[in-house]
C-alpha cells in the first residue's frame, strides 16, 4: 500500500475486524458504509449533510461521469471532490456493471467493451487502461479495475470465460496504474457462485498484488445465503492487511452477516432508494410510511434516531409529505435512511472493538445471526 494510505486493523472479534483506512482525505472508519453518489450527488442530500451522518467516504461511478459531464471536463474543473464539494475520499467504480445493466448494445472484446449510452444513444468502448485514466481524471481516492459483472444464473463455462477475461483486464489495469501515490486501486473477485472460479480469481488477483480486494459479481439474484458461501471460500484467503469490499450490499442483515465473515466497507443503493419511496429503516423493523395508518401518529419515525427528521417531524407529517409529493419528504426520510445505516456502522464498529460482536444486536429483541429477519 502507497506510503500515504494506511490500512490499519485495531481489533478483532472471531473474523470481524475494526480498522481505519488512512487516506490523504481523511480517515475511513472501518467496517464502513459509503453512500453512493453516482453522477456526483448523494441524491436527496447536500454533502454536509451527508458528512453529518457519520460517513467518511462515497461512492461515484465511471460510467455515468464518463457520459455526463465527462472525464475531461471534470479535470478541467478541479476534478469530482471541488465539483460535488465533497472533501474526503471518493471510491470511483470502474462501471462494469451499470454497463451491464444500463447500457444498450454491449459488445464485449479482448480489448474492452465497447457500448451504446443509455442517455442518448451515443457508443463508447471502454478499456482497462481508459477506465484507469477516467478515475485519475475524476481524482478517485480508490480506483476499480474494469471487470465483467457476469450475469445470473450462468453455466459455469460461461462464468469461467467471463472471469478469466476480469482477470486479465485486471493485469492490465494493475499495469496502467502504475502503483500511483495519489490513489489506491482495489481488485475484484469474479467467478459467480461456482467455488474453484472463485478460488482461482483470488489466487489470480494476489498474484497481480492489489492495495484492496472486493468481492463482486453479488447481489445479482443469487440470494443471502449464496453470497455468504461465497465469502466462506473468499474471505479466509485474502490477506489481512488489506481491506475488504463487498459491492452492492446490502440490506442490514446482510452488511452484519459479512462483517462477520471479515468484510470491511459496503455501498448500496437501499437507504437513499427507500427513502425516495417513503420507506424508513428503524430498530423495529421498515416502515411504509405511504400507509395511511400513519395519517395521525405523532412518534417520530424512530425514537433513538438523532437526524433531523427525527428530532423535528412526526410521522404524520412525512406521510403527509409522500401523499401531496413534496420534496422534503424524500430529504428528510433520505437523511434518516443514511443516519440508520451510519449509526449501525458505529455500533457495529464500538461492538467488535470490545469484543462483544458475537452477541451484537441491532434490532429491538433480534440477534442477527442468521440474515433470515430485519430490513
Amino acid at each position: 500500500m502507497t506510503s500515504a494510505f494506511q490500512f490499519t486493523l485495531d481489533g478483532q472479534c472471531g473474523s470481524a475486524r475494526v480498522g481505519r483506512l488512512a487516506t490523504p482525505r481523511g480517515t475511513i472508519k472501518t467496517p464502513a458504509f459509503m453512500p453512493i453518489g453516482t453522477q456526483a450527488a448523494v441524491k436527496a442530500m447536500f454533502p454536509d449533510a451527508v458528512r453529518e451522518t457519520g460517513a467518511d467516504i462515497i461512492l461515484g461511478n465511471t460510467y455515468h461521469l464518463m457520459l455526463r459531464p465527462g472525464p475531461e471536463r471534470m479535470a478541467r474543473l478541479g476534478g469530482l471532490h471541488a465539483f460535488m464539494n465533497w472533501l474526503g475520499p471518493i471510491l470511483i467504480d470502474s462501471g462494469g456493471f451499470q454497463v451491464m445493466s444500463l447500457s444498450k448494445l454491449r459488445q464485449i472484446s479482448e480489448e474492452g467493451v465497447t457500448f451504446q449510452s443509455h442517455v442518448d444513444g451515443s457508443r463508447h468502448l471502454l478499456t482497462p487502461e481508459r477506465a484507469v485514466e477516467i478515475q485519475c481524471q475524476l481524482g478517485s481516492d480508490i480506483q476499480m479495475v474494469l471487470d465483467e459483472c457476469t450475469a445470473y444464473p450462468v453455466g459455469e463455462r460461461e462464468a469461467q470465460e467471463s472471469m478469466e477475461l476480469s482477470m486479465r483486464w485486471a493485469r492490465r489495469a494493475r499495469d496502467a496504474f502504475a502503483r500511483r501515490p495519489d490513489a489506491l486501486q482495489f481488485g475484484i473477485v469474479q467467478g459467480s457462485v461456482f467455488e474453484n472460479l472463485r478460488k482461482r480469481s483470488t489466487e489470480w488477483l494476489l498474484d497481480i498484488g492489489f492495495d484492496g480486494y472486493a468481492i463482486g459479481g453479488l447481489a445479482v439474484g443469487e440470494g443471502p445465503q449464496m453470497t455468504r458461501q461465497v465469502l466462506d471460500w473468499v474471505t479466509p484467503i485474502l490477506p489481512d492487511d488489506r481491506p475488504r469490499y463487498l459491492m452492492g450490499v446490502g440490506k442490514p442483515a446482510d452488511i452484519v452477516a459479512a462483517v462477520r465473515q471479515g468484510v470491511d466497507m459496503f455501498d448500496c443503493v437501499l437507504p437513499t432508494r427507500s427513502g425516495r419511496h417513503g420507506q424508513a429503516f428503524t430498530r423495529d423493523g421498515p416502515l411504509n410510511l405511504r400507509n395511511a395508518g400513519f395519517a395521525e401518529d405523532q412518534d417520530p419515525i424512530d425514537a433513538e434516531c438523532r437526524c433531523p427528521a427525527c428530532r423535528h417531524y412526526s410521522r404524520a407529517y412525512l406521510h403527509h409529505l409522500f401523499r401531496v409529493g413534496e420534496y422534503l419528504g424524500p430529504m428528510l426520510l433520505t437523511w434518516h435512511n443514511l443516519q440508520f445505516y451510519q449509526d449501525l456502522m458505529h455500533e457495529i464498529r464500538a461492538s467488535i472493538a470490545q469484543g462483544t460482536f458475537d452477541d451484537f444486536r441491532f434490532l429491538r429483541g433480534e440477534t442477527w445471526t442468521s440474515g433470515t429477519g430485519g430490513l
